[in-house]
């Protein structure tokens, strides 16, 4: 396709796009001071615009969490009375105590789960909209990408853009791609598909900046943007690369934060498509029938004082640069450095300064996608986890709403809990296995009318366990039912047979991954608390599947701990094999669960049986399939198949372009070399063709020389090596 400067020079026709067409619009900083975690004083808060607005939903809390108390402290007490018979050993203590804190985690996620259901039930699941006749503010709509698909996501966004200018609001968004790439070739692809989007859309800005050094990954991306032109924008809605939102959505989120002068975020939830293997079909499943009420119990009790997920959200401008510059944490990675998860953070700094964070939980439109494999849910999990334990060294901050606490000690606790739960699961075992085999000492140097020795009340234990159960599952038991008197929402998921059958697939498989993910995450754990950082590897965004031998090799270990622990339990009693069962079997299946897991095949198998089957699947959402659509085409146009050095060598209307795009570095500081650039240009210089060029420069050496007008007039100089040879013949 050619590219033309054109397409960064002229000035559409269409009132809307009034604005020159340059890669970036004028710079309008902000300041963005990091914020101390030590240091607050509340005079630093904000006064309130609109006091009214503001309610406390203390009977939402009390619900929660004095809920959660009553139900923990009766199922600590019943395990009590479990362990109690025969005297209480210290291991029986530390077997309580685990229960406890264990326990605790469900009952919350239980009294959520009440609160949801209640408020679906009055409130229902979903509104359309009502868009404003006009909204007074502009809004930048950025996506931070980091070596993406350019055409996946390129196609995105020219459908919500188009869908954007069809609710007759484009004067009031600006669309930004905001490239961390660290690949050469996928960010010239990149420069290419932006200029090819420019020509499509004409009547909407759109812009793209790529940083030579990705600091900070996304958070320092974000903030980045914030200030050098983010006085330009009263808020700005954040996507992540497999975001898609619908104009309608995007003009409601605009319009939310107009009439709400005190909001600082308001976060949507997102549902998630797209996606067709079984995993990926499981928590699409999972997501839309249990999500809504998890999410509508916890908007419920936390009210403004709530919490941001780092996507598909909008920001108000001045909260977000006043009040969320990220400090970096004292130490090295894993703890110490850049905060990884970045989002549950920024919401509280922004929480602390007064402003309101809140979800709009049955706004529609709001979409993502979720990986396609259980290994690649484990590789994002890895990352997920370092940032959340990381949180432990932010939770005590100075100023903090205790809700914004509560929050970070959620994100904490979905990590540990799977640690704690083995450690219980251990304990357990080897009370079983001391009953079984270890006789008491009845000739001890100390007088005792009766041994200390573990007896469990094994009936009590039984019931204890199907009231856990009971308790654990309730939340799903609650999505089922708003979902089955839902007329719409039933028949997308295939009525209400087909709909019940998939719950009970889903609870089935979820109980099969679910020993798999605790020992993954209990690695995680482990492995961040001994000092092992993540880094940042690309999500895998399409549903190709996982090579046999590599599933092999990471679940190998799984299976041998289950076959060990069912030798280990059926020695001891089958009772205690069956109580260990649904453990045990998961693990044995680790391997043909992970396979099955990146399989399509299955995935499309079960949607035309109508399992696992979700409205967006019954009906997909148009912008969802014009995505689809533009994704392809863009594809089509081969935008990716070049190299980054020849296309900017070779074609010297895409180098000038390119040139037009890359932004001026700083002045250099006398006396600070940087390395990397001086030997990219002494390759350069020693260079006789562009062919050694290529050979010779390191991907990191090739991105200096392509954001580098100096290193890139030297390249732009190199003949192919045929041209070289009769040129050093004569010279010779």
């Amino acid at each position: 396709m050619a590219l033309s400067m054109d397409a960064l020079t002229d000035r559409p026709v269409a009132p809307p796009a009034q604005r020159e067409r340059t890669a970036m619009p004028a710079q309008a900083p902000l300041a963005m001071p990091a914020q101390s975690l030590r240091r607050w004083t509340d005079a630093e808060r904000r006064p309130l615009k609109a006091p009214g607005l503001w309610r406390t939903p203390w009977f939402s809390r009390l619900v929660a969490f004095g809920g959660m108390a009553v139900i923990t402290a009766a199922g600590g007490w019943q395990m009590y009375k479990v362990v109690e018979a025969g005297g209480v050993t210290l291991l029986e203590w530390a077997f309580l105590a685990f229960f406890v804190v264990n326990f605790s985690w469900i009952a919350l996620a239980f009294t959520t789960g009440l609160l949801g259901l209640a408020d679906l039930l009055v409130h229902g699941l979903n509104r359309k909209p009502d868009l404003p006749p006009a909204l007074k503010e502009r809004t930048a709509v950025v996506m931070p990408i980091y070596n993406e698909s350019p055409a996946r996501v390129f196609g995105t966004v020219q459908a919500i853009a188009e869908d954007v200018l069809a609710t007759g609001h484009g004067a009031s968004f600006d669309f930004f791609f905001l490239s961390d790439t660290t690949d050469p070739d996928i960010w010239i692809a990149e420069e290419r598909s932006y200029v090819a989007l420019r020509e499509r859309l004409p009547d909407i800005a759109i812009y793209y900046r790529h940083r030579p050094k990705n600091t900070a990954r996304k958070a320092g991306n974000i903030a980045d943007f914030v200030t050098q032109w983010g006085g330009n924008y009263a808020h700005m809605i954040v996507l992540d690369a497999d975001s898609l939102m619908t104009g309608e959505t995007i003009v409601a989120l605009a319009d939310a934060m107009e009439k709400d002068p005190d909001a600082g975020i308001i976060q949507t939830l997102p549902r998630l498509i797209n996606r067709n293997t079984l995993i990926a079909r499981l928590q699409q499943f999972a997501a839309r029938v249990y999500g809504p009420v998890c999410a509508a119990g916890l908007a419920v009790w936390s009210g403004r004082d709530s919490n941001y997920w780092g996507h598909n959200a909008i920001i108000r401008m001045e909260a977000f640069a006043s009040s969320a510059g990220l400090p970096d944490l004292p130490g090295k990675p894993p703890f110490g450095g850049h905060i990884l998860s970045h989002d549950f953070v920024e919401a509280g700094l922004i929480r602390r300064r007064g402003y309101a964070v809140y979800m709009l939980t049955r706004l529609d439109g709001s979409y993502e996608e979720s990986p396609p494999s259980l290994m690649d849910l484990a590789i994002r999990d890895r990352r997920w986890c370092q940032g959340n334990l990381q949180h432990s060294r932010v939770i005590g901050a100075k100023g903090l709403h205790w809700a914004t606490r509560q929050h970070l000690a959620t994100g904490i606790m979905s990590y540990v809990s799977s640690p704690l739960w083995l450690i219980q699961l251990l304990i357990g075992l080897f009370l079983a296995l001391q009953a079984a085999f270890i006789r008491p000492e009845y000739f001890t140097n100390q007088f005792t009318l009766f041994p200390a020795w573990p007896v469990f009340d094994s009936e009590r234990a039984f019931k204890l366990f199907l009231i856990t159960m009971g308790i654990l599952l309730a939340p799903k038991v609650f999505g089922w039912f708003v979902t089955l008197v839902n007329g719409p929402a039933r028949r997308g998921c295939g009525g209400a047979i087909m709909l019940t059958l998939s719950t009970l697939l889903e609870i089935i498989l979820s109980a099969l991954i679910a020993p798999v993910m605790m020992l993954i995450q209990a690695s995680s754990v482990s492995s961040i608390m001994s000092g092992r950082d993540t880094g940042w590897k690309t999500q895998r965004r399409d549903d190709g599947s996982i090579p046999f031998r590599a599933i092999v090799e990471r679940h190998w270990r799984h299976t041998a701990l289950g076959v060990i622990a069912a030798i280990a339990a059926f020695s001891i009693s089958p009772y205690i094999f069956a109580w260990m069962s649904p453990t045990i079997i998961g693990l044995w299946l680790a391997i043909p669960t992970s396979w099955a897991s990146a399989s399509a095949t299955i995935g499309w198998s079960l949607r035309r049986l109508s399992l696992l089957l979700i409205p967006e699947e019954y009906a997909p959402p148009p912008i969802a399939e014009r995505a689809f659509h533009l994704g392809k085409e863009f594809e089509a146009l081969a935008l990716e198949d070049g190299k980054a050095l020849d296309l900017v060598h070779g074609d010297a209307g895409f180098r000038d372009l390119h040139q037009h795009i890359i932004q001026v570095p700083p002045p250099r500081v006398r006396g600070k070399v940087d390395t990397d650039r001086v030997i990219a240009e002494a390759k350069l210089t020693d260079a006789q063709s562009i062919e050694d060029a290529r050979q010779w420069l390191s991907g990191r050496e090739a991105m200096l020389v392509l954001h580098d007008r100096a290193l890139i007039a030297l390249l732009a100089a190199l003949p192919h090596a045929q041209q070289a040879e009769p040129e050093r013949a004569a010279q010779n």
